[in-house]
């Protein structure tokens, strides 16, 4: 939602084609500097679950067997901000990307829990604080978080139970950004707009893809509408997308709408195989939504019940589970050379798709590529013994656990698997090591 207006050029216009546009997508300068700095310092890290009640947790569980990544559910007193550890929030005038005509808060001014386990993103006609906006004083204000630096993820299935707002020239989002957008810009990050909805489309949502070469209003994607002429602020709906390589699906309330792969882009570049942020947030106003008018009323509120993200999409339950196994930097666990012969060292590389990426996590305690066993060898359980693919073979070298953490531990040893000296490089061999919980350790399987 950042950028550009994800307008569908494979769908049927609706109306008159807006003209290419800055999607407010597109962070200010100063926001990718504070982004570069932020993820400089303080990397990736897990969120867990905090304070979820016992209702929620019923209401989900049945819903996300897979492993949990990263999940909130804004349980807390009524006006209390978002909890920090795990979101920030961006303040200003978007510097006028859009032409949005918001001023976003800090605090818990225009983003605070309500008490009943939501968050609540409140887009109000007034000035408090004097803002000064690209167009002059500042009309109105609301709020947007992202959660770069806390949390990001590579492939996974991210979801989000919302209600929208209504009114002419709403602009509520949930999207993510590619981590390295401090270093390489938008839209080489990349952007994955899981839902927007302007408001003259009250029953209408949009998915889309942005990167080099489809951004802003050549972004590619699709729209979802409700049946019977339903409206997104008439009740609480499900959007997300499951994410895997060279594969992103699109749906709201389970049922999938789209579903985007590299064959869409007309030979322009992939940029989803990385980690990405993710972001909330309640634009007023823009190029793509219109302004508001005498017809909208405010205030106006996006109420989120929960963000969740899962390491797949659910499927298969309790049985095995096949994929990709991401890590350090968004690489791939890869079988070096793709060769099966015993004893090839297992690395992380970049994901290509191949199946010597391709991974199938066992009921029996075992983790495979290629019809070969992941394998501490020589069944060592010193720090920096080499982890290889070798004949599966019962023993307790090839037992592993995937904990809720995300750890993978070879309970023989002891011991976590690890990316060697923290290498996010190419070809960087793996080892068990005593658990630290650094980055280098931390993995999602499928």
């Amino acid at each position: 939602m950042h950028l550009t207006a994800p307008h569908v050029p494979h769908d049927p216009p609706r109306g008159e084609r807006p003209r290419r546009r800055r999607s407010r997508r597109r962070a200010s300068a100063a926001m990718l500097l504070t982004l570069a700095a932020t993820l400089a310092v303080t990397g990736t890290a897990v969120a867990g679950p905090a304070g979820e009640t016992a209702q929620k947790t019923a209401q989900r569980a049945e819903a996300a067997p897979a492993a949990v990544l990263f999940e909130e559910n804004f349980d807390g007193p009524a006006g209390s901000a978002v909890d920090g550890r795990r979101w920030q929030l961006e303040t200003g005038d978007n510097s006028g990307n859009n032409h949005e005509r918001q001023y976003y808060t800090p605090g818990n001014a225009n983003a605070a829990l309500d008490g009943d386990g939501n968050l609540v993103i409140t887009a109000r006609k007034e000035n408090p604080g004097d803002y000064q906006c690209w167009y002059g004083r500042c009309e109105y204000t609301s709020a947007r978080m992202n959660t770069a630096g806390k949390f990001t993820t590579t492939y996974g299935h991210v979801e989000a139970r919302m209600k929208l707002p209504r009114g002419q020239g709403m602009w509520p989002a949930f999207w993510m950004l590619g981590h390295d957008i401090g270093g390489v810009g938008w839209p080489n990050s990349g952007e994955i707009d899981i839902m927007e909805n302007v408001g003259y489309e009250p029953g209408t949502v949009h998915g889309t893809l942005h990167g080099p070469g489809y951004s802003g209003g050549e972004g590619i994607g699709a729209g979802y509408t409700l049946p019977g002429g339903r409206a997104f602020a008439d009740d609480f709906h499900t959007f997300a997308v499951d994410w895997s390589p060279n594969s992103i699906t699109w749906s709201v309330d389970g049922q999938v709408y789209q579903r985007r792969t590299p064959a869409d882009l007309g030979g322009d570049r992939w940029v989803f195989d990385k980690p990405f942020f993710l972001i909330l947030n309640l634009a007023v106003g823009g190029d793509w939504p219109g302004l508001p008018d005498s017809s909208t009323v405010f205030p106006q509120k996006l109420v989120v019940d929960y963000v969740r993200v899962t390491s797949g999409d659910g499927g298969g339950g309790g049985g095995e589970r096949t994929g990709t196994i991401t890590g350090l930097a968004g690489k791939c666990l890869d079988v070096a050379w793709a060769d099966t012969a015993n004893g090839t060292p297992v690395q992380i590389h970049d994901c290509n798709g191949n199946a010597a990426q391709r991974w199938t996590v066992g009921t029996d305690g075992t983790i495979r590529a290629l019809g070969k066993c992941l394998d501490v060898s020589g069944a060592g359980t010193a720090d920096g013994t080499p982890v290889q693919i070798w004949d599966c073979n019962g023993t307790a070298a090839q037992q592993w656990v995937v904990t809720e953490a995300r750890d993978i531990v070879n309970p023989n040893a002891d011991k976590c698997l690890d990316v060697r000296d923290g290498n996010s490089a190419n070809g960087t061999k793996t080892q068990i090591r005593t658990c630290s919980g650094n980055a280098n350790q931390k993995w999602n399987t499928p």
